[in-house]
């Protein structure tokens, strides 16, 4: 890539992410503080798109964090001019949700656990001055996933440490470290500790993801030029149809994976009424919270 390009695409990230973020001065207003770590940009927004929506309603401060670019994650375009579709895409999605977001710039593929990368997340964390972190979990089809979530791991603890990346003041919260589901089962499977309804907030979910058009239309990395024909990605009508009937699946899937914590979360009734839902399993890495608290950072449940 042309030096002058390298440049200018850099400019732009850098421009959406600077832009994106909140001021911690908002840190005391008495609302919940959130901040999500997806490998590449439209990880999070699968994963918690219907949460976030949620708890943006209430008030709550979410911010989505993708810790690579995205500049390889397309059959049919690569490096700046994919990394800024991208990060224009995830943008857009947040403002369909009420967030907030930001992209890091490290290439797709190459994200790696080192003592920098955990110190650029710890620094984010503790700017959130965040009571929620969730990511992956470091067991994973894709090297990008698994480093994510050792990284943000790896960081529960730090962000506590006083001299630590110094230049960031500590958290003061029991920050609370979530992972997002998988379909894995060694060394151990994903154990879901909650699950939450989002069929009030589906559609809003659904309209996000809309956004997310390298990806969901065109296929990302393995797509091609059948994917564009089988999605119709050039109708946007039929296409989102077509969404519609791939999220039902989706998100009902996991409504269905985890009935019986829906059930323990609602009661028999209204946890077996559930259609669509997100579910997530605590990391001991962080604070471990009972029912109670749990309650308190995920405020869906009523009395």
């Amino acid at each position: 890539m042309p030096t002058l390009f390298r440049w200018l695409a850099f400019a732009v990230l850098t421009t959406f992410a600077t832009h994106s973020a909140n001021p911690v001065a908002q840190a005391d207003d008495g609302k919940l503080r959130i901040i999500a770590f997806g490998a590449h940009p439209d990880d999070v927004e699968f994963r918690l798109g219907g949460c976030a929506a949620k708890w943006a309603a209430l008030g709550h401060h979410v911010k989505f964090v993708s810790v690579t670019n995205g500049d390889i994650g397309h059959w049919n375009m690569a490096g700046g001019p994919l990394a800024i579709r991208r990060t224009a895409e995830v943008h857009e999605a947040a403002k369909r949700l009420g967030i907030v977001t930001e992209v890091l710039d490290i290439h797709d593929g190459e994200i790696m656990p080192t003592l920098e990368t955990r110190k650029v997340i710890a620094r984010l964390i503790r700017d959130w001055q965040a009571d929620v972190v969730l990511t992956h979990r470091p067991y994973d089809y894709h090297p990008d996933h698994r480093n994510c979530g050792l990284v943000v791991r790896d960081a529960a603890f730090m962000i506590k440490v006083p001299f630590y990346v110094p230049d960031t003041p500590p958290v003061k919260k029991n920050t609370v470290f979530l992972y997002f589901p998988d379909s894995f089962t060694k060394p151990y499977p994903f154990d879901a500790d909650i699950a939450v309804s989002i069929d009030d907030v589906w559609d809003k979910k659904l309209n996000a993801v809309d956004a997310l058009e390298s990806q969901v239309y065109e296929g990302g990395a393995l797509g091609s030029e059948e994917t564009l024909i089988q999605r119709k990605a050039a109708d946007p009508v039929a296409r989102k149809e077509i969404l519609r009937a791939s999220w039902e699946r989706r998100d009902g899937g996991t409504a269905n994976r985890f009935r019986d914590v829906l059930v323990e979360w609602y009661g028999e009734e209204a946890g077996k009424a559930v259609k669509f839902a997100e579910a997530f399993e605590v990391c001991e890495y962080g604070f471990r919270p009972g029912k109670a608290e749990l309650k308190r950072l995920f405020p869906f449940f009523g009395e």
